[in-house]
This record gives structure tokens, C-alpha cells and sequence, in this order.
């Protein structure tokens, strides 16, 4: 059964947002009152945040697919919906975000970083939102922007201040568990070690965290045995330690082959050339463990490596290694850069940037507009609706969109789509919409809120009702225009 896992494909989706409402206030003798349309609630994100609780993805292996609530729709009343509720995803502190391209989106180092993997959709607007005084009650609301979603990889990097790498048997995990309260498990086969285990070492006044990865083996970086999985997990440390086995059986191994093969592994993998090394030679309490450690010793050092004769069993050697190790994590924690108030980059929009673009596409014989506010107007309109599919043509019109058209030498009939290819609105395009058409002009305007021109017209329409006072057509007329005719109101 699969107790740790260290990288995961993450399906997310936010939520969508909710659609505005189209509605008009009612109440006795005032059946026109005015559009009262609420508001759609903001679709729900989905957020990532490190939690120090969490060390392994493993919820995530087992359910991949993860999505936040939606948005309510608006109501009358002016009442908005209620926004979607957030989903908080916990990940382990040292977790990288990934594309399925394998660029990365963000490093979660730290307890509380947060990272928004998909974004909730905007509330459509509601009528009473979209009113003015040309368009006095809006027959019609936006529609809520639907959610973000994305295929994410998620991969844990153990932010460990120092790892013990070296072939498997070599001892790694006892030595870790005799430094610090690690309990990994220990065998005498290869491979006994599945997954890092972490450990914290006190030495002094320094404190450091410690990392034992799984074995290595020739071809490693290439995928063979157990390091490719693992090697991620030594890229934070401060300091590799090489533990070499000193009471090998194998007759083909001895430590300066073991230490050579693991370098070409890490030089392989790449970005490890800079950190300093320490090696361990381990189980020097085994016959022969001890002299094969002095004989090899001065060669190692020869090679520039500060050289600890340890014995995780009987426990030799192993406060002079902490100290060191110690003092090391000290400087490198020295030499980092203080840390620097959040600083917020703004990248100003050209000047002659008009927010979207046009492109004719000689393939397909079509000109396709791409561009945030275009397509995002799409998404909002109701084609169902007329009133609304002229309102986006006033706004697409407004923002230079038929111009750039023209200019692009379209012609009445030509297909024009909007969008990307696979959600893409496709129409034919007629240049009269340029005019915000006269048709477009009066959308909107409820001739029940006119006035007649004068005061003669409203004396005949008084009269005209007076003489119908006692017909069931009087008592089934408009309320609201009845009292305003006979107290002599505009309406």
C-alpha cells in the first residue's frame, strides 16, 4: 500500500459564477418600479497553502479531481447571490506547481504560503446593475463567468538543510535515526529505505534538519532503481553528506567507486555542482571496517572532502560529523540574502495597446478576435437573449473591434469568430452594427415610463378614461398609469 508519494497530477476546477437576474420591482399601483435584478456571487477558488501538518500528497494520488462550489445566481430585491465557498488544498512545505508542459507556476516554501491554482468565475451582472438613463429597465442580466481549470502537477522537494545520499545498505538511515529522533526502518537489503525520511539534529546552538534518501545506483539519473523518484528531494540542501560503506560484501565495490559513482549520478541530475560535500565513512565497527577506512582516508581528503570516521551501531564519530555538519548549515544559512519586503511588480500596458486583436486567418477564410475583454464579454451574454446580444455588439463596438474589421478589409457576410478555437462564437458579420444600430439605439426604454408630449394629449387620454370609469377594462388597466392621468402626473 502506498504510504508516501512525492509527485501527483491534480485536475482543478473553480466555480462558476452565478448569473445575474433580470427583474423589475413590483407593488401594488406601482407595477413598474424599476429594475431590481441582483447581482451573481463570485464562483469559489481553489487555493493551495503549505501546511507543516501535511508531508506527503497522497490525498491527491487518491483523488485527483478537486473543484470549488459555484456561485448563486442573483435575485430580485437587489438581492446578490452568495459566492461560492473557497477550496483550501493542504500541501507539504517544499512543494513545487507545475503545468503539464513542466514549467513551474510557484515553490511553496514556507508555513502559510498560499497559491491560487484556479481562479473562481465573476458574478454576472444584474439588470438593476446594467441600468441608465438610456437603457432605464434592461430586459435582460450577464451571465456568470464560468471558472478556471487546469491540469496541475504537483512534486515535493524535502526542504532539508542536509541529505545522505550513497548506495542503498550503506547505512543512511541508521545514521540519520542515531542523530535524531528518526525512525526509519532498517534492514540489511537493499532498498530497505521507500521514501525520504527527515530527521532534526541539535548541535550546539544550531539546529538543522536532516534528510536520508533512498538509495542510489548507476543509471539513477536515467531512471533505474529508486533515484530518479528521489533526487528531486536533495536540490534544497545546504550540504550533501556521502555515506560510503566500509564492511561491503560486494567484491566490486569499495568506497572511492561508491563515492564516484554517486557524483556522476548528481552531475548527471544537474544544479548540485555548488554545494559542499562531507563524506561519512561508515561502519568503521566492522572487521576490516577500520582499516579499510585509513586506507582510503588520504585519498579522499587529497581530493579536497572533510573525511568523518562514524559508526551509527557504535555510535563513534558521530558528534564530531553533527558539529561540522552544523557549522556548515551556519554559513550557508549565513549567506543567504535577508529577506526583502513583498515587492510588486507592475507591467503597464503598451500605449498602444487596445486590448485585443484581430487576424485574419487565410486557412479557415475567417477573421478571429482574440483578446481578455472580448472573449470575456462572450462568455457573459445570453444568446438567447436579443437585447442582450445587442448590448454585446455596443460594447464589442465601443471598444474599437468593427473599425479594426474595416480596416482589415472585411466585408459584409464575412465570418468573423471570437474566442479560442474550442470555445470559440462564430457569426457573420453585418458593418451596420457599427452604428450601434438605430434598432440598438431605443434598447432597453419601457414606453410606459413616457410622459405624453402635452397638456392636451394628457387632458383627452383623462377624459377618454373617465368615460370608460364604469367598464371592467378601466379596473383591468395599468394602475400606475390610471393615477397618474387622473392626478394629472406625467407617468
Amino acid at each position: 500500500m502506498t504510504t508516501f508519494v512525492d509527485r501527483v497530477e491534480l485536475h482543478v476546477a473553480a466555480g462558476n459564477g452565478g448569473h445575474g437576474c433580470a427583474s423589475v420591482h413590483r407593488e401594488k399601483f406601482k407595477p413598474l418600479g424599476g429594475p431590481d435584478g441582483g447581482n451573481g456571487g463570485r464562483g469559489g477558488d481553489v487555493t493551495l497553502v503549505v501546511d507543516p501538518q501535511v508531508t506527503t500528497l497522497i490525498d491527491y494520488h487518491h483523488h485527483p479531481h478537486r473543484k470549488a462550489t459555484n456561485g448563486k445566481p442573483g435575485a430580485g430585491g437587489h438581492r446578490t447571490g452568495a459566492e461560492g465557498t473557497d477550496l483550501i488544498l493542504s500541501v507539504p512545505d517544499g512543494t513545487v506547481v507545475l503545468d503539464k508542459q513542466g514549467n513551474v507556476l510557484a515553490d511553496l516554501v514556507g508555513n502559510g504560503t498560499t497559491y491560487v491554482a484556479a481562479a473562481g468565475g465573476r458574478g454576472g451582472l444584474g439588470n438593476a446593475a446594467l441600468a441608465s438613463a438610456r437603457r432605464k429597465a434592461p430586459g435582460f442580466a450577464l451571465l456568470g463567468e464560468p471558472g478556471d481549470d487546469a491540469d496541475i502537477v504537483l512534486e515535493l522537494k524535502s526542504v532539508a538543510d542536509v541529505a545522505l545520499v550513497g548506495y542503498p545498505s550503506a547505512g543512511k538511515s541508521s545514521l540519520i535515526s542515531v542523530l535524531s529522533a528518526a525512525k526509519p526502518k532498517i534492514a540489511d537489503y537493499p532498498f530497505t529505505t521507500l521514501i525520504p525520511n527527515l530527521g532534526v539534529v541539535t548541535a550546539g546552538e544550531t539546529t538543522y534538519t536532516m534528510a536520508d534518501v533512498p538509495g542510489l545506483i548507476p543509471g539513477a539519473s536515467q531512471g533505474r532503481g529508486l533515484g530518479l523518484e528521489f533526487l528531486r528531494h536533495v536540490e534544497r540542501c545546504s550540504v550533501l553528506v556521502h555515506v560510503l560503506d566500509c564492511a561491503t560484501l560486494e567484491s566490486d565495490r569499495d568506497p572511492i567507486t561508491d563515492l564516484d559513482v554517486i557524483e556522476d549520478e548528481l552531475k548527471q541530475y544537474g544544479g548540485l555542482e555548488d554545494r559542499p560535500r562531507v563524506v561519512a565513512l561508515n561502519k568503521i565497527d566492522v572487521p576490516d571496517g577500520q582499516d579499510l577506512a585509513d586506507l582510503v582516508r588520504a585519498g579522499l581528503e587529497e581530493r579536497g572532502y572533510q573525511v568523518f570516521e562514524v559508526s551509527a551501531v557504535a555510535h563513534k564519530g558521530l558528534r564530531e560529523l553533527s558539529f561540522a555538519l552544523a557549522r556548515i548549515v551556519a554559513e550557508a544559512r549565513a549567506a543567504k540574502p535577508v529577506d526583502e519586503a513583498t515587492r510588486i511588480v507592475l507591467r503597464p500596458k503598451a500605449v498602444d495597446d487596445a486590448g485585443f486583436s484581430v487576424v485574419y486567418d487565410e486557412a479557415e477564410d475567417l477573421y478571429r478576435v482574440t483578446g481578455s475583454k472580448p472573449e470575456r464579454w462572450v462568455k457573459q451574454t445570453d444568446f438567447n437573449n436579443d437585447e442582450a446580444v445587442g448590448y454585446l455588439a455596443d460594447r464589442l463596438n465601443r471598444l474599437g473591434i468593427e473599425d479594426a474589421l474595416m480596416k482589415q478589409g472585411a466585408r459584409e457576410g464575412d465570418t468573423v469568430v471570437i474566442g479560442a478555437t474550442e470555445n470559440a462564437v462564430v457569426f457573420d458579420w453585418e458593418p451596420s452594427m457599427a452604428a450601434g444600430a438605430e434598432m440598438l439605439g431605443r434598447r432597453g426604454e419601457d414606453h410606459r415610463f413616457e410622459a405624453p408630449r402635452d397638456a392636451v394629449s394628457r387632458r383627452r387620454e383623462r377624459e377618454r378614461m373617465r368615460a370608460d370609469s364604469a367598464s371592467e377594462e378601466f379596473d383591468a388597466f395599468d394602475p400606475m398609469r390610471r393615477n397618474a392621468i387622473e392626478s394629472d402626473e406625467d407617468y
